[in-house]
């Protein structure tokens, strides 16, 4: 059995109206594979990045781009359970999601409770993975401590702002002044990131913040390292100042990364991390575990409405040119989400 899909292809740096919409015939699946049906796929930083030819381990051009998605099960290879057929799930892909038929392996898949949006959904995949593991994996902040989010308005440090003040811990974060209201209402204190935030975060917490999280990267790294209390925590996951900058796209993480193991080595109990989602696939096994419960646990507090999905904005696969440059605006809260067909209210 052979599937039509419909997907946009990266041809190489393009601006996004360089994205192209092609189609092509996908295989049935094999042992152990499984054919979805794609009903939501994030727009986010990477593909941004990607577009640029900046992410770190991108493929070479042309492929599909496509970090995460949420879909039904259609067809099932052989070894995979029947079960599966008709079953929502999620999938984290780091390329290939922006189409509307993707073969996978049936082991990466996770299920998506029922009665949650997809759009919802997609929302908490990668977005939801990365900030429980640097919450809780990583920097493992307990109720009553103290973090800084910066970019609380995005889609992971919206979803971090959550999670964090589910678990009782309070969060300051950053935003532009046009967020600040969407910030507070996920139970941050929002503070603007064009002033000075390192009086903005001591005028808040005098002595420091046990973990800060940060995907800026620069000069603004030193700074939230400065902020941390005595025994506090770093947790930097991009380097999205240098997102422009001409240049090979592996240097400025790799001077971040030095730059850390640095902070690590000098004579004080701080902590400092570069998280990376993708790390410990060497042994998959125990990496899908961890994404299967990690993501698991976020959907369970999706579903019981514990957590609430920021999506910015629904639009039709075939407009992803102009799901890229909303997302790159800066001026959404939240997840743009590519979905089939028109375009669904949110």
């Amino acid at each position: 059995m052979n599937s039509q899909a419909t997907q946009i292809l990266l041809p190489g740096p393009v601006d996004p109206a360089g994205l192209q919409v092609t189609h092509r015939e996908l295989p049935a699946p094999a042992d152990g594979e499984a054919m979805i049906a794609v009903e939501a796929s994030g727009v986010s930083f990477a593909e941004q990045q990607m577009r640029r030819a900046k992410y770190y381990d991108q493929p070479p051009f042309p492929f599909v781009p496509g970090y995460d998605l949420v879909g039904t099960v259609t067809a099932i290879g052989p070894g995979v359970d029947p079960a599966l057929l008709g079953r929502r799930v999620a999938a984290l892909t780091k390329i290939g999601g922006w189409s509307s038929h993707i073969v996978l392996a049936a082991a990466d898949l996770v299920p998506v409770p029922d009665g949650l949006d997809p759009a919802a959904a997609e929302t908490f995949v990668v977005n939801g993975i990365t900030a429980w593991q640097m919450l809780h994996r990583i920097a493992k902040v307990r109720a009553g401590q103290t973090i800084l989010v910066h970019g609380a308005n995005g889609g992971v440090g919206s979803t971090l702002v959550q999670l964090a003040r589910h678990a009782g811990i309070r969060v300051i974060g950053t935003a532009s002044a046009r967020h600040a209201d969407a910030v507070a209402a996920l139970g941050a204190e929002a503070i603007d990131y064009r002033g000075d935030v390192v009086a903005q975060v001591r005028a808040l917490a005098p002595g420091g913040v046990d973990a800060a999280f940060d995907h800026v990267g620069g000069p603004g790294i030193v700074d939230s390292f400065r902020l941390l209390t005595s025994h506090g925590t770093l947790v930097s996951y991009g380097t999205a100042s240098t997102k422009d900058d001409p240049g090979n796209s592996r240097l400025p993480v790799l001077a971040l990364v030095g730059r850390l193991i640095w902070w690590n080595l000098l004579p004080n109990k701080r902590n400092a991390h570069f998280f990376n989602i993708w790390s410990g696939q060497r042994n998959r096994t125990r990496f899908r575990a961890a994404i299967a419960a990690d993501l698991g646990a976020v959907f369970e507090l999706a579903a019981a409405g514990s957590l609430r999905a920021q999506v910015a904005a629904r639009i039709p696969l075939t407009e992803a040119a102009r799901a890229m440059e909303l997302a790159e605006s800066g001026t959404v809260t939240g997840k743009v989400v590519l979905v089939p067909g028109n375009p669904l209210p949110h």
